[in-house]
């Protein structure tokens, strides 16, 4: 059983007993999910240790937040309540909470630009929310909901120069790496990257797999993306966007997706 699997056996019993609106109204259900408590610092548990076994490629977040938490814990109390396994109530409420929403098409683009559909012998990463989701993994820097004075995370204190965040960045998410021996990691934004980078100077997690560079597929990118697509030209930029350091990353994400290792046949 693996460091994360045990986090439920700790915490189902909280959960099963919960109301719906117990868990809407606070996550950490009264502080019993809290797996640390630094303040102003605080990790709460949520079900996201599901582990996509065979994924090709993993999608990297920074931490989930308050709604993926309710979401994932409204999920696995209807599980457990209705009998299912520990295994099977984990699997269920990873895919309901999983990343979803307007994000998709922007980062499908980017994928695809860069040719990862090509080496997945897929037509189009958005098939990895479809028919080939079992290609798929899904997770965070730091897998558990991370909150500031109560409110989500969003990459500030850092996390790999905060004790209580690297700890649990090294303890959980090297566990994925360690799982996933063939995917490639695609972190979403810096701060995500930050983690993957120590996962890489500790020797757990290979360069050549980390796929760093792509502008965050949010919406408030929506300038930055279009440039990296080829969409907008460089004269029609404005200020605030970086033209020189998305060629760099784009021009590096290009080469290292066409050198990577070809991959055995996958399985229709």
């Amino acid at each position: 059983m693996t460091t994360q699997f045990l986090e439920l056996e700790r915490f189902a019993k909280f959960i099963r007993e919960a109301s719906e609106s117990d868990i809407t109204s606070d996550v950490t259900l009264g502080g019993r999910l809290l797996l640390a408590d630094q303040q102003p610092l605080t990790i709460s548990y949520a079900p996201f240790e599901h582990i996509q076994r065979g994924a090709r490629i993993v999608i990297v977040g920074i931490t989930p937040g308050a709604q993926q938490a309710r979401n994932a814990l409204a999920e696995i109390r209807r599980q457990l309540t209705a009998g299912a396994d520990h295994a099977l109530a984990l699997r269920a409420a990873k895919t309901f909470a999983s990343f979803s929403g307007p994000m998709r098409t922007n980062l499908v683009a980017m994928l695809d630009h860069i040719g990862l559909a090509r080496w997945m012998g897929l037509d189009s990463t958005a098939e990895l929310w479809t028919s080939r989701s079992d290609l798929v993994h899904f997770t965070s820097a730091i897998g558990y909901p991370v909150f500031v004075n109560g409110e989500n995370y969003s990459g500030s204190p850092s996390m790999v120069s905060t004790p209580l965040l690297r700890e649990a960045l090294l303890r959980y998410l090297a566990e994925e790496v360690s799982a996933l021996p063939g995917a490639v990691w695609v972190p979403l934004g810096p701060k995500a990257n930050e983690g993957l980078e120590l996962l890489v100077k500790r020797g757990l997690l290979s360069a050549d797999r980390l796929l760093a560079g792509l502008p965050h597929p949010s919406g408030a990118n929506a300038e930055r993306i279009s440039y990296f697509l080829g969409r907008k030209d460089r004269v029609l930029l404005s200020a605030k966007t970086a033209p020189d350091a998305i060629d760099h990353h784009r021009a590096r994400l290009l080469n290292q997706v066409a050198h990577l290792p070809p991959l055995p046949n996958i399985k229709i």
